[in-house]
C-alpha cells in the first residue's frame, strides 16, 4: 500500500506542477497554504477588521464558485468547495477572490485600473448582501448566465462523456483513474453496503427511497491539486432498475477531508473530524452541496462522499473584457456575501457592512485594507509563480 501511494503521489505532484505552471492564476488557485503564508507577514494583515465568527470558504477563489445544483435539482450560483471551509474571519474570503479576480485580470490583459474598479465593485456586491434590504440583488453578469444556462440543460450523459470518456457503466482506468489497493476495494464495498450512504444517495429528487443501489465500479482518482498523497475514489452506482425501466447510474466522489490551513478564530466551536467540519461549512455558506455531502470514514480516514451532478460547474473564465471584469467582481462578490449574511442576524450585517466601508482609500472607493491586501500579494504571487517555472523548467530538462 506504501509503495504505491508514493507511485501515486509522484505523479499527482507531476500532473500538479504542470497545472499550476500554465498562468499565475492556475498558481494563486493551486496555491493556498502560501496564499494564508504570505498574508500573515504582509504589513496589510495588521490592519484587517475582525469580522463576526462565521463559516467562512477559507478557499473563496474564481474557479470555486459556480452553479451548484440542490437535491431537488434548482440551480443556484453558490460556493462549490468547501474543503478549507473554519469559522474564521469573512475579510479572508474577500481577500481571496480579490486576488483570484486580480490574477484573472491580468490574465486577460487587462489594464491596471480595470484591476481597481473590480476591487471597487467587489465592495458594493458584498455591501448588498450585507444590506437590510433583503430584495436588493446585483445583477447576473454575462459570463456567469452563460454558465448557469448550460449547467441548467446537462444530463447524466454529458456528466458521464466528461468524466468517464464514455457513457459507459464503467470507470475507465488509465488517464483519470487508477486500479484500487485490495484494502481499498473492500473499505468501498462496504461502504455502500452502509444504510445511511444509501439514504442519502436515494434522497435526491425523483428517487425511489426504497429503489436498490448497487456498486458498480470504483477507482482511485488522479485529481486535484490540493489533496497530494490524500484518499481520493470515483465510485459508479446503479439505482433502481428493472425489466421496463432501465437503472440510473450515479457517480460518487469520495474525497480526504484533512486539515485546513484557513486561519480559525474559533477551532473549539468547529467539529472535531475535518470530514464533518468540509459537511458543517457547506451547510452553512452552500446549501445547495451542504444537503447532498455525508462525512464518514474509509479506512479509518474522514472522508467527504457526494454526488456529481450534472448541473455542477466551475466558473472556467479565460477572457475577461473590461466591463464583464468588473460585473462580475461585483457579482461574485455578492454570492459570497450572501453566504456570510445567512449566518448573521440583521445587527451583524449592519455592523460588518459598515467595517467593510470604513477606512476607504483616498485613492479607490474600496478599504485600504482590502487593496492593499491585494496588491501586496499580487506581488508575492508573481514572484512565487515565476520561482515556481523555473524549478518546473529545471525539473522538465533533468
Amino acid at each position: 500500500m506504501e509503495r504505491i501511494n508514493q507511485q501515486r503521489v509522484r505523479e499527482l505532484e507531476q500532473s500538479r506542477a504542470l497545472k499550476m505552471a500554465r498562468s499565475t492564476h492556475a498558481y494563486v488557485r493551486g496555491n493556498t497554504a502560501k496564499f494564508y503564508e504570505w498574508l500573515a507577514v504582509s504589513p496589510p494583515a495588521k490592519r484587517l477588521p475582525a469580522g463576526p465568527a462565521i463559516w467562512i470558504c477559507g478557499d473563496c477563489h474564481l474557479g470555486n464558485l459556480g452553479p451548484v445544483a440542490n437535491a431537488e435539482g434548482k440551480v443556484d450560483i453558490q460556493i462549490r468547495d468547501l474543503d478549507q471551509s473554519v469559522i474564521g474571519n469573512p475579510a479572508h474570503d474577500l481577500i481571496r477572490l480579490g486576488l483570484s479576480l486580480a490574477t484573472a485580470a491580468r490574465g486577460s490583459d487587462l489594464p491596471g485600473v480595470t484591476t481597481a474598479q473590480m476591487i471597487e465593485q467587489m465592495v458594493e456586491g458584498y455591501g448588498l448582501a450585507m444590506a437590510e434590504q433583503s430584495e436588493a440583488v446585483a445583477p447576473e453578469p454575462n459570463v456567469v448566465r452563460l454558465v448557469r444556462r448550460r449547467a441548467m440543460g446537462r444530463r447524466w450523459r454529458h456528466l458521464a462523456e466528461e468524466r468517464l470518456d464514455d457513457v459507459e457503466p464503467t470507470l475507465p482506468l488509465g488517464k483519470k483513474f487508477w486500479a484500487l489497493t485490495e484494502d481499498e476495494k473492500a473499505a468501498l464495498e462496504n461502504l455502500f453496503d452502509d444504510p445511511a450512504v444509501a439514504a442519502m444517495i436515494l434522497s435526491l429528487s425523483g428517487r425511489n427511497g426504497d429503489d436498490r443501489m448497487r456498486l458498480v465500479d470504483s477507482a482511485y482518482w488522479k485529481k486535484g491539486c490540493s489533496s497530494l498523497g490524500n484518499l481520493r475514489f470515483a465510485a459508479l452506482v446503479s439505482i433502481g432498475g428493472t425489466r421496463k425501466s432501465p437503472s440510473e447510474y450515479a457517480l460518487i466522489d469520495l474525497k480526504e477531508a484533512t486539515a485546513a490551513v484557513a486561519p480559525s478564530s474559533h477551532k473549539q466551536q468547529m467539529p472535531r473530524d475535518h470530514a464533518e467540519r468540509v459537511v458543517a461549512g457547506a451547510s452553512a455558506l452552500a446549501p445547495n452541496l451542504g444537503e447532498r455531502m455525508l462525512a464518514t470514514r474509509i479506512l479509518d480516514r474522514p472522508i467527504v462522499l457526494r454526488e456529481l451532478l450534472p448541473q455542477d460547474l466551475k466558473l472556467e473564465i479565460d477572457q475577461f473584457s473590461r466591463a464583464e471584469a468588473t460585473r462580475a467582481a461585483r457579482y461574485l462578490a455578492y454570492i459570497v456575501g450572501v453566504g456570510h449574511a445567512r449566518q448573521m442576524d440583521a445587527g451583524e450585517r449592519r455592523d460588518w457592512g459598515r467595517a467593510i466601508a470604513r477606512h476607504q482609500s483616498a485613492s479607490i472607493d474600496a478599504p485600504t485594507w482590502l487593496w492593499d491586501s491585494v496588491v501586496d500579494l499580487t506581488a508575492s504571487h508573481e514572484a512565487g509563480y515565476l520561482e515556481h517555472c523555473r524549478r518546473y523548467a529545471l525539473s522538465q530538462a533533468a
